[in-house]
């Protein structure tokens, strides 16, 4: 994935705090801005949703709930 685009919620100046994201027709992509030569999380497309509604319900209780978002 090369078309990497910076989150809305980058903090302020140079966006030091950014999450970047790159979407495919069968994935999407996301990466730490400060170290985009490192890991990438990447999920299938129908799986991103459910990834993101988890991350705003709260922390998790255990490893299986990241099992969840494997595809």
């Amino acid at each position: 994935m090369d078309n990497w685009r910076k989150s809305s919620y980058s903090g302020a100046g140079d966006g030091n705090e950014c999450v970047e994201i790159a979407t495919s027709p069968t994935h999407i992509a996301i990466r730490d801005s400060k170290t985009p030569a490192r890991a990438t999380l990447a999920f299938p497309t129908e799986a991103f949703t459910t990834f993101v509604d988890a991350l705003k319900r709260g922390p998790y209780s255990t490893v299986t709930d990241f099992a969840r978002f494997r595809g």
